[in-house]
């Protein structure tokens, strides 16, 4: 391979050999197989020369140092052979990188993470910039296989065996100012100085001058004494680690405990057994189903980034200040994500002082936390502050570009609201609502400029939820819908565009799931039994349970609008009527499935007193499969519908749209890849069988038929 080709490139200057990573062609820096031949190869020629005192490997992108292996390798290797020889090349490369006898130290600007933290492993030293963009970690787990050039024997002899196991647990991806505080790098300094200081660590190591000991009277020091470095604690705690990881996985999920295995034999039995255990499962797991469908959303999230949510090319228009009309838990957690995130000054407009210093506050809490976390400076901490402001009138939203709406589902308030900022705005401000249920177009039905008016549903907590669904209708304008789409990823979310329509995506193919769930239980299924099944399903909390955290009331409000829009195959279970008459509201007011009456530990009681409420007796219940096959089918066979009807823009927007909004498995893709993985077929053959039971809610919906009739995929990868 020509010099010209290499993703290498070797200057030596004043005894230094600068070894420069810059991938042709791409944006970022990815680690692909053909490339050990050329790290070898510079190592080499680093090793032959009798001038070299010290090495830094550093990133000729403006904006990255690795961001870790290429995805489209892993998903060529067809074998476990094949993906065990890949780890093979990598460890081989990083040994040969560490076993050079003079001082190698990585200079990271930028994302440094999985392959390229483990090359930044192999060095001597680490040097970091303090950048925003510099993020350090071994996120491999996301993907469903561990990290395989050495990550699961380096990371726990640097930071010790508990810290690097969360760490790779995880995926955490840290900033450099926690990466140092974790000592997952050495130093931290400005950018400008990012080569200085590479040089100057070069010099202390030469001198033997770092050290990276925990001090033994820390408690630290303390705690890695008493669990690490002994055989009898290391056996407790990689006991502990194995039975917590377990129960969060809930077997569904393989790569923790081969990560915990690999990390075992290294330390019990030498460095060579664990990396021969790390390539040997890194093997095995590339060609997993779980580590298949994880790269599939990791591709289409990917993906996702440079839609515009239109078919049309599209100008944009700037968004520089945005009003938020609401300071409750959705308004509040939106106007943080706008300040913190997307950096832009917030208004925050509620009924009374109250409720604009709840808004505030709610800021102010999050902000200190990452203050204290030093994810924040002081100062930046000021800063986002001073971006957040509240008033009980309009004053200040006339200058709004985007004007969001949070506040109760009440159609009249928001069309009140919508006229209100229509008139006083003294440009072409967006106005968006954050409803879950009312349709966009009976919002915008008297606007004076219904193509301004969009859906930007977002999911609480809004901070944590990744999941952005913007709503169009068929008078909103695409510049509209492109504007609201950039805003809505300077947030950090997923952002996909669905078209107007009753429950619109989400919520449309949750509220048969959560129904299923009260039929169950009007049938006198056990509540734990029912939310027991749909977790071991994979889902993070049962429908029942979810319903107790939203709210009864809020969580069963979109079923009489879906009923009236869809018929009889969306009529809610008499449950949710029996529910409400009796004042259940779930958390909120202490009385819902599950006992609030004290703080449990571990899991909660279920409220006995539901069945007598619901006029049932709690029955033996032996099969949980069924129980979560009928509540899973009808969220996918809804799914289907939305696709059917035009809802969703494509099957990939629906399984981000399930994954990271709802919570569907994301070790099973979403819900078309679980048709693709099932079978059209096999799912319309149970759907069919519960139909004959159970009547027309379980009819499979046309795509279904069609795509099982010619034996089709939604997906053709």
């Amino acid at each position: 391979m020509s010099e010209q080709q290499s993703a290498f490139r070797l200057d030596i200057q004043d005894g230094i050999a600068i070894v420069t990573i810059d991938v042709p062609g791409e944006a970022q820096n990815t680690l692909k197989l053909e490339f050990a031949e050329q790290i070898e190869s510079v190592i080499g020629s680093i090793e032959q020369s009798d001038d070299v005192i010290g090495v830094i490997v550093t990133s000729g992108k403006e904006n990255g140092f690795v961001a870790g292996a290429d995805i489209r390798m892993l998903q060529a290797a067809k074998t476990a052979a094949d993906a065990e020889h890949i780890s093979k090349m990598a460890q081989a490369a990083f040994k040969r990188l560490e076993a050079l006898p003079v001082p190698v130290v990585a200079a990271i600007h930028g994302p440094c993470l999985g392959g390229g933290y483990e090359l930044a492993l192999a060095c001597h030293g680490r040097v970091a910039t303090d950048d925003r963009s510099t993020k350090i970690g071994l996120p491999e787990v996301q993907l469903g296989v561990l990290p395989a050039g050495g990550g699961t024997q380096r990371l726990p002899r640097l930071v010790g065996i508990e810290r690097a196991l969360t760490l790779m647990l995880t995926g955490q991806q840290l900033d450099a100012r926690r990466a140092k505080k974790y000592g997952l790098i050495d130093e931290v300094v400005p950018r400008a100085n990012l080569m200085k200081a590479a040089r100057a660590l070069i010099d202390s190591l030469r001198a033997g001058k770092l050290t990276r000991k925990t001090p033994t009277l820390s408690f630290g020091g303390i705690k890695r004494l008493l669990l690490e470095d002994n055989p009898l604690g290391r056996q407790v705690l990689f006991d502990q680690v194995r039975k917590q990881t377990r129960r969060k996985t809930k077997g569904h999920y393989p790569a923790p405990d081969a990560i915990i295995e690999a990390v075992e034999t290294g330390i019990e039995k030498g460095m060579e057994a664990g990396f021969a255990a790390e390539a040997r499962s890194f093997g095995e797991l590339v060609v997993s189903s779980v580590a298949r469908h994880l790269m599939t959303l990791f591709f289409a999230t990917t993906a996702l980034k440079k839609d515009t949510g239109v078919d049309k090319k599209t100008t944009t228009r700037p968004i520089e200040k945005v009003g938020v009309l609401g300071g409750g838990l959705m308004g509040a957690g939106i106007a943080f994500v706008t300040a913190a995130k997307a950096g832009l000054p917030v208004r925050i407009k509620d009924r009374d002082e109250t409720g604009v210093n709840h808004a505030l506050n709610y800021s102010w809490q999050r902000l200190s936390k990452w203050r204290k976390q030093k994810r924040l400076s002081p100062l930046e901490f000021s800063r986002t502050m001073a971006r957040l402001t509240g008033c009980t009138d309009y004053s200040g939203f006339a200058e709004a570009d985007l004007v969001i709406e949070a506040v109760f589902e009440d159609l009249d308030l928001k069309r009140q609201m919508l006229a209100d900022i229509e008139q006083l705005s003294r440009k072409e401000v967006i106005f968006a609502s954050n409803t879950s249920s009312i349709p966009i177009g009976e919002i915008a039905a008297e606007a004076k400029h219904p193509e301004r008016v969009i859906g930007l549903h977002y999911f609480s907590p809004v901070e944590k939820m990744p999941l952005l669904e913007i709503v169009r209708t068929d008078k909103t304008a695409d510049w509209v819908v492109a504007t609201c789409v950039e805003f809505g990823k300077k947030q950090g979310k997923h952002v996909i565009v669905v078209n107007d329509g009753p429950g619109f995506y989400t919520s449309r193919i949750l509220a048969p799931y959560v129904a299923e769930a009260g039929y169950l239980v009007g049938e006198g299924c056990p509540v734990e039994a029912i939310d027991k099944a749909l977790e071991t399903f994979g889902f993070p909390v049962g429908p029942l349970r979810l319903l107790d955290e939203v709210g009864i009331d809020v969580g069963t409000k979109i079923a009489p609008v879906l009923h009236q829009a869809f018929g009889d195959r969306m009529a809610p279970p008499p449950a949710f009527a029996k529910l409400i008459e009796s004042g259940r509201k779930g958390r909120k007011n202490g009385q819902g499935f599950y006992k609030y009456d004290q703080n449990y530990r571990g899991n909660r009681p279920v409220d006995e007193t539901i069945y007598q409420t619901l006029g049932v007796t709690p029955k033996q219940v032996d099969n949980l499969n069924e129980i979560a096959e009928r509540c899973v089918l009808l969220m996918v066979n809804e799914a289907v519908r939305c696709l059917d009807e035009g809802i969703l823009r494509s099957a990939r927007d629906g399984d981000i749209g399930a994954v990271f909004g709802l919570g569907f498995p994301p070790f099973l893709g979403g819900p078309f890849r679980y048709v693709d993985n099932v079978g059209a077929q096999t799912i319309v053959d149970k759907l069919r069988h519960y139909e004959s039971k159970f009547g027309e809610r379980f009819t499979p919906a046309p795509g279904l038929l069609r795509l099982a009739e010619q034996q089709g995929t939604f997906f053709n990868d």
